[in-house]
């Protein structure tokens, strides 16, 4: 196949996928929202992930801590 012969085949497969695209205008503005809000989805589901990593690893820390200057504490260091 050479270069010709590609952009040709290229052309048929986008004009039968254009053909095959008997979408309204309602439901093409439809399929548009609906992967906004798949796209809103996921970064809302990153973001909450991110923000509870980050809380354990603050609540690790502060427990970390809390041990530690209990272990002093009790030792007799002050």
């Amino acid at each position: 196949m050479n270069q010709s012969e590609r952009a040709e085949l290229v052309a048929d497969i986008a004009a039968a996928i254009k053909e095959s695209s008997n979408l309204s205008e309602d439901e093409v503005r439809w399929v548009k929202l609906a992967i906004h809000k798949q796209e809103q989805s996921i970064k809302l589901r990153q973001a909450i992930i991110e923000k509870t990593l980050g809380g354990l690893v603050w609540a690790a820390l502060a427990g970390l801590a809390y041990i530690v200057f209990d272990f002093f504490k009790n030792h007799g260091f002050k």
